[in-house]
Parts: structure tokens; sequence; C-alpha cells
């Protein structure tokens, strides 16, 4: 079902930036100038291309691949006639002109090159997950610290009105504690060929890894770091490769201020159809929350922009409402627009942040750092060696 997003947000956003594409004769005289590594990378339109175009205070400079030709296309589709192809990344890394460089690449590539943009002094916009193990998280976020550069793991859904709209109703002490919470987010049998590079260990790759989602909800509305321990961690391993997870099952527990929490985190790459035939396509990922006093469930919480809606049923009456976020009144919502899909929510916090302008959220260094090592210890409980 995450394959269908993906597609589902490409469409949504090549529709709506269609519409909103500021010229670059009208941006800013003073543009943050991005480089794009992976010319080619199947989520670039979606998670940058598209977003940058309606923003007018920045622009995509560069791209480059490993294939000079990868890198003229994506000039050519680009179109805004500003970009330059690279035929290889260091190439990129060596242009001055370069303020952000957004780094797309498989998994287990993300930690060399994150670092060697953060060399080049360059400031960094990367796709989850942010490493592939916790060493290399703590490694990372030193290395941006000692520089004074930006360094923001691409957590995209986070930025959207619907994650703070609900998350304002759990913290605002109205239901009660938080006693529970359960995490999914699945992708029909055989929608990912298994030469896909998130089936390969050596590049980081499993079911936790990819669905990196399911922990980030968790924490996010649980507003928790790392769990005090992983009551359980079972996997589905790969059959060609046994150190692969292509589905993943725990329990985690929080010990927070207002007592112990349980969380259950479900991760499936390669999720059985139903009867054998038949994808489970209304299975988007989703997150429920039981506190004292109400059950919520936000439904589609990765990609909210496209369709969402969250549900809040009362424990004494039995009555569920039902709510959509897309803009409201609140001072997140106002500084957006309804059409703005999760990752141009996200850039226009990062803008905010380059410009020294006070986001109003923002994923920290700490924040995936506990991701990682929150990712290692599911690993370690269930026998799976931690990504290379």
């Amino acid at each position: 079902m995450a394959m269908v997003l993906q597609m589902s947000t490409f469409l949504h956003q090549y529709l709506y930036s269609a519409a909103h594409i500021v010229p670059i004769e009208k941006k800013s005289p003073m543009l943050i100038r991005f480089g794009v590594l992976g010319s080619s990378a199947m989520i670039n339109p979606a998670a940058i291309i598209h977003p940058v175009e309606t923003h007018n205070e920045c622009v995509i400079a560069a791209f480059a691949s490993r294939d000079i030709k990868d890198a003229e296309k994506a000039v050519e589709a680009y179109g805004q006639g500003v970009a330059k192809a690279y035929g290889s990344y260091e190439q990129l890394l060596a242009d001055e002109s370069i303020d952000v460089v957004y780094i797309p690449l498989p998994n287990g590539l993300h930690y060399e090159w994150a670092s060697k943009a953060l060399d080049a002094g360059k400031h960094v916009l990367l796709e989850k997950p942010f490493t592939s193990n916790a060493e290399q998280a703590r490694k990372l976020v030193a290395k941006a610290e000692e520089k004074n550069l930006i360094l923001l793991e691409g957590f995209h859904w986070q930025f959207h009105p619907a994650a703070h709209a609900l998350k304002a109703k759990i913290t605002s002490g109205k239901y009660g504690k938080i006693l529970r919470s359960e995490s999914w987010m699945t992708t029909p049998a055989g929608s990912i060929p298994k030469s896909d590079i998130r089936w390969k260990f050596d590049l980081a790759g499993g079911a936790l890894m990819d669905m990196t989602y399911v922990v980030s909800s968790t924490r996010y509305f649980l507003s928790a770091g790392t769990p005090t321990s992983v009551v359980s961690a079972k996997s589905r391993p790969l059959k060609t490769d046994p150190r692969v997870d292509s589905a993943m099952e725990a329990e985690l527990a929080y010990n927070l201020d207002q007592g112990q929490v349980k969380s259950k985190i479900v991760a499936d790459m390669d999720r059985p159809n139903l009867a054998f035939v038949l994808p489970r396509m209304w299975e988007l990922p989703s997150i429920e929350i039981e506190t004292e006093r109400a059950v919520f469930y936000y439904y589609n919480f990765m990609m909210p922009h496209l369709y969402h809606y969250i549900s809040i049923t009362d424990k004494k009456t039995g009555k569920t409402t039902y709510e959509k976020h897309y803009q409201d009144n609140s001072a997140w919502s106002q500084q957006g627009e309804a059409w703005w899909s999760t990752y141009r929510w996200q850039l226009h916090a990062f803008v905010d942040k380059m410009r020294g302008r006070e986001p109003l959220h923002w994923v920290t260094g700490q924040s995936s750092i506990d991701q990682m090592e929150t990712i290692d210890a599911i690993y370690t409980k269930a026998g799976l060696p931690l990504r290379p």
C-alpha cells in the first residue's frame, strides 16, 4: 500500500504544483540553492522538485548522478533553466554555490554522503531512515553540530497540520493519561520486486528500516525518546537472506512521566494477500492511541494531504467523532495552504530554519538518534544483525 501512496502523492504534487509554480524571475533574489544527489530517485518529484517549484525562496541548482545522462535528464525535466548536471556526487559537493544537499540515496549510503556534504559545508536534508544504525546517527549529528550546519531527517508527515491537531488533543490532558498505542504500515505481497534495494542487507534494507514511520509515529505522539525496553520483537525473514526482515512486529515499553505505556508496531513489506489473491489496499499507515477517556485513530498519517481522518471515540459514551485537518485556524495552518503536501510543509520549515526564522516544528538531531537507537534495539531483540 505504501507504493500506491507514493504514486498517488506524485500525481497530487504534479497537479497542484503545476497550478502554483513560482517562475524563477518572480522568486526572491536571495535564493537558497538545493543540490540533489541521485537524479533518478523515484521520490524526487514529490519530495523536493515540486515543493521547490512552488516556494519563492529556493531553487534546485544542481542534480548529480553517477551517470551524467541521468543528471541531464533531470535538469531537462526540471525545466526552470537554472540547474546544472553533474556526473558524480563529488562534483556537486564541490560546487560552492550549493547551499543545501538533498539526499534520497539508498539507506546504506545516507551516512557516507551526508557526512561528506557536511564536510563540504553544505546543509543537509536527509531522507529517512537517518542512517544505517545508531552509531552512525550519533556521529552525523555531532558533525553537524560541530560545523553549525542544519541537518534534518525527512519525516515529512510530522510537518502536516493533522499530526499537530491530534498531538494537541493527546497532550491537552482532557483525555487523561496515555495507556497504549499501536502503529502499522504494510505493502501488499509482490508489489516490491525482489531486486529492489529495500531487500538488500548491505544497503541497510528491511521492513523496519523502510517502514521506520511506525517507530516515528509512536515516538511522536507519545512525546518519547527511546523505549525503556523492547518487550518482544519477531521478524519474518526474507527467504533469500534471513538477515533481512520482510516484516517486523514488536512491543515497546515506555516509562513516561505519566506512567508506563506499551506500544505495538507492525511493519510488513510483503503483506500476504487476503485469501491469497486480494491485496489489502485499505491498509494505509495508521496509528491508534488509547488514553484513559478516549481512543484516537489516525488513518493515513504518512500522506494525510491525500486523504486522512482522525476518529475520537469517547470511552464513557461510546460516541465517535471524526475530524480532518488540511488547514484550519491554528497558528500552524495559517502559515500554509490546504493543498500543500507533507513534503511542502517540510520544505517550508526547512527554509524558515535556513532564514533564521523559528519553524513551527522540527525533527531534532537527538530525535533522529533516538529513532535509530530504537530500531537497533528492535533488531537486536529479534535476533537480527544491525544494518552495516
